[in-house]
């Protein structure tokens, strides 16, 4: 029996009904194909976005390509993003793009300190060195000076090499939970300890489909059919087999590897990334309201970003708080 159909059938009618057989939708995500993408890869693999009427291309990313500016010239119907910083820059910047939905509740953001070095979050503040890139510094680096008393001085420049983290016991290094700890068990032949940004606070939803308004607007049902379409791929990719979904990003980035996607796959699971907190109840992509304002007040008094922003015109509800993939994942569970 096919469940994913059934359940297509049953929770987006609309979107089956009301979109033409083989509308042409392109989704641009912010970098190479990877498992932190694989949600996507897999409803395009499997089926799942053409049983609801749409024919999904997915652009990559990369450090030459820009799908954010594509998306808002026009060019691509929908964006990968990653935290809410830029959609809330875009409104402040009178930018009409709206998040519809979030494929990851916590941001795979984390600092790694070596062994047994600090008890908590905040005792990494006692540490002298701590490595973070330029973008780091500039967006969640101050929430931590804001939240915890970190300081600039402590900060050193991470260019994205593991080599001065794992040749310093008193440093600490950022990092995604997806990869670096695995770049630095294998460089430095042991596990640091990982620390997620979310976990102490730092409470943006992340991998964010962000669209324009004009596109809500206009294709109402094939915003449906992708936001639901993705959030049923992604309960597949994390709690099925996901292996379509991996031979179609291996295909498309030769330089990714089977033994790293296990290890992304497992970590975002482990971690409650992609399935967590509002997602339990409300399922896989689901927005708060709540938690949006709540990140908001937190980057305002950071000095990340400006007061006074319509929230409102930030994200909506009506295309990801439908539920559609707890049924999914019940019967994979189940399985």
């Amino acid at each position: 029996m096919n469940w994913t159909k059934l359940l297509l059938t049953a929770s987006m009618t609309l979107a089956t009904t009301a979109a033409m057989a083989g509308q042409a939708v392109t989704f641009g995500t912010n970098w190479v194909p990877q498992a932190e993408h694989g949600g996507y890869y897999q409803a395009l693999a499997d089926g799942t976005y053409a049983e609801c009427g749409l024919d999904v291309t997915i652009v990559p990313g990369g450090p030459q390509v820009n799908n954010r500016a594509l998306m808002v010239a026009g060019k691509i119907d929908f964006y990968m993003g990653g935290n809410l910083l830029y959609p809330f820059n875009a409104v402040a910047e009178g930018i009409p793009s709206v998040v519809v939905a979030a494929h990851f509740q916590k941001e795979p953001q984390v600092l790694l300190t070596h062994p047994g070095r600090v008890g908590s979050f905040e005792d990494i503040k006692t540490l002298p060195r701590i490595f973070i890139a330029n973008g780091g510094y500039n967006s969640f680096y101050q929430w931590m000076i804001s939240a915890y008393g970190f300081t600039p001085e402590q900060r050193a420049p991470y260019t994205f090499n593991a080599a001065p983290f794992v040749a310093d016991a008193d440093s600490a290094q950022q990092g995604y939970v997806t990869s670096e700890p695995l770049a630095v068990e294998r460089e430095g032949g042991f596990k640091p300890d990982v620390w997620l940004l979310a976990d102490a606070g730092f409470n943006t939803p992340a991998t964010l489909v962000e669209t324009m308004q004009s596109t809500i607007d206009a294709h109402p049902e094939a915003v449906k059919c992708f936001v639901e379409a993705s959030s049923i791929g992604w309960a597949n990719y994390i709690y099925g087999d996901p292996s379509a979904g991996n031979a179609l990003i291996l295909k498309e980035n030769p330089q990714m590897t089977q033994d790293q996607l296990d290890y992304s796959i497992a970590a975002l699971r482990d971690h409650g990334i992609v399935d967590s907190g509002l997602s339990l109840e409300q399922g896989i992509g689901a927005l708060s309201g709540d938690v949006i304002a709540d990140f908001y007040t937190k980057t305002v008094a950071a000095g990340v970003v400006a007061a006074g922003l319509d929230l409102s015109k930030v994200y909506t509800t009506d295309f990801a708080n439908t539920g559609v993939a707890l049924a999914v994942k019940k019967r994979l569970l189940d399985e």
